[in-house]
């Protein structure tokens, strides 16, 4: 199988009973929706990888592309338009214009779990497809990790162990096995109205990136 392939869980992923289970009831409460593991967004040789912690119910889950139809996704994909990794117009919808540029997202877990709250053992099963996003060449150069559950499983990822690393909003953590991780409070909507993340906070680690990973 070629290495862009084993990024995606197939369609009918059953590693994890529970998320099978929550994916076939949402798919009989709401049939239209994609109700299916989220592959990653943007291009596979990006520079700039996110990570985020897994799909919205009504979010990526609804629509099928990481961050959109969101709170989470509007500010995620502003961020990226006003930095550089991204053009066109992010409408919320995977029919939109919008097209990353070096940077792809993706998410820890794949599959949406219940009340957005995957278990260990979730994460651990969604593993390789995070490790191949990080490992596979061309690697990048960056990852950004939006959540400690996402700075965590992408420590794991890189074959690091996790509890030697200390999360905090915008450092930077140069794994010996690979990219610079940067941490990012999430940005959720709880995250920005609590204002444990404000847009500023949110900027600044974008600038900070940008730096490490210039335009063009």
């Amino acid at each position: 199988m070629a290495a862009a392939d084993r990024r995606v869980p197939p369609p009918d992923c059953g590693r994890c009973p529970r998320l099978v289970d929550y994916r076939a009831a949402n798919r009989a409460a709401q049939p239209a929706w994609h109700n299916a593991p989220v592959g990653s967004f943007g291009p596979a040789d990006a520079r700039l990888v996110v990570v985020g912690l897994a799909p919205g119910r009504g979010g990526a889950n609804r629509t099928g592309r990481p961050f959109t139809g969101d709170y989470a996704g509007d500010v995620l994909y502003a961020a990226l338009l006003d930095h550089g990794f991204a053009r066109g117009t992010y409408r919320a919808d995977p029919d939109d214009d919008l097209e990353l540029v070096d940077c792809r997202v993706t998410n820890a877990v794949r599959c949406v779990p219940p009340e957005n709250k995957p278990t260990g053992a979730e994460i651990a099963n969604c593993r390789p497809f995070l490790r191949d996003e990080l490992t596979v060449e061309p690697c990048p150069q960056v990852v950004l990790c939006l959540g400690r559950v996402a700075f965590d499983a992408s420590l794991r990822a890189l074959g690091e162990v996790a509890g030697r690393y200390a999360f905090d909003h915008g450092a930077m953590t140069a794994a010996p096995a690979g990219p610079t991780l940067v941490a990012s409070y999430h940005t959720s909507r709880y995250n920005l109205n609590t204002g444990r993340l404000t847009r500023a906070m949110f900027d600044a680690v974008m600038a900070a990136i940008r730096r490490l990973v210039p335009a063009g």
